[in-house]
């Protein structure tokens, strides 16, 4: 895809963080965006920047985890905006948790959206892709869909199932030659909002009330700096987006090390957990 000029995109997510970030820039490339997200309030500023550059906005409540709604959603887009040329399967939350103490109904909610929101994001969407013409589907890995990470099984599960989704997918649109770019996109730390809203399960030693604001404090790229780097994705029609340093450094370093990495994650984590384990206000 040489232009968004005039191009129509559907963002997941972008109720704020990179799916704000990327819609705001697609719109003032001149793309018309149709937004979704759960978070009403923040689709509605997300709209109201959009629209600032003059194109055509729309946007509904949506669960990705919606087979049907999303299905739904992509046809009613199309009918309104008269063609669809660009998905980007961003919506996304997080669950802090050793497996242990993961339950069955927690590990279901994360797959459900993170997982299974883009796999119906992609088939929804991608007839309309092909009626179009052209077309670039997006869907949001991490850099936990590269390396494994100590209570972050469920999500580690998602995001590297998305990896292989993806990559599957893009193969299969080459050999049928079709004008449809695939990317997938490995986020590092993003200051965005995700560690705030995860669902945290507290247990000794592993996870407490500060999990969240530590993860936060490694956050480094904007979501604006994120959103950039997607853009330039789709106009290149690039197979893979690392953002941020990093997702760079840690994907080299599970290339170099595919299981010494492992060895360094453990150690750090021991390190923290003895932490965590100290009584008294040096904990």
């Amino acid at each position: 895809m040489k232009s968004l000029k005039g191009k129509v995109a559907a963002i997941t997510g972008a109720g704020s963080g990179i799916g704000r970030e990327t819609a705001v820039l697609l719109a003032q490339h001149g793309c018309h965006v149709a937004l979704s997200d759960v978070n009403e309030q923040g689709l509605a500023e997300t709209a109201e920047r959009c629209r600032s550059h003059g194109v055509q906005v729309r946007t509904v409540r949506l669960d990705v985890a919606q087979r049907q709604a999303v299905h739904t959603w992509a046809d009613d887009v199309a009918r309104d905006m008269g063609a669809v040329h660009i998905i980007i399967n961003n919506a996304g939350v997080g669950l802090g948790a050793t497996l242990e103490d993961t339950r069955y109904e927690d590990f279901e909610w994360l797959m459900n959206i993170n997982f299974w929101g883009v796999v119906h994001g992609t088939k929804a969407f991608l007839p309309h892709l092909k009626a179009a013409g052209e077309g670039h589907i997006v869907n949001i890995s991490s850099v936990f869909g590269l390396i494994g990470f100590p209570t972050q099984s469920a999500y580690n599960a998602a995001k590297f199932a998305v990896k292989g989704f993806t990559e599957a997918l893009r193969q299969e649109l080459e050999v049928e030659d079709l004008p449809i770019g695939v990317t997938c996109v490995h986020p590092g730390g993003i200051q965005t909002n995700i560690a705030r809203s995860a669902r945290m399960i507290h247990r000794q030693g592993w996870v407490d009330e500060r999990s969240a604001a530590d993860f936060e404090k490694l956050f480094a790229t904007t979501p604006a700096r994120a959103a950039s780097h997607i853009v330039a994705a789709i106009l290149k029609n690039r197979r893979r987006q690392l953002i941020g340093l990093d997702a760079v450094l840690i994907d080299l370093m599970q290339r170099v090390m595919p299981t010494l990495y492992q060895r360094i994650l453990v150690a750090g984590a021991r390190r923290r957990r003895q932490k965590m384990m100290m009584p008294g206000p040096t904990a």
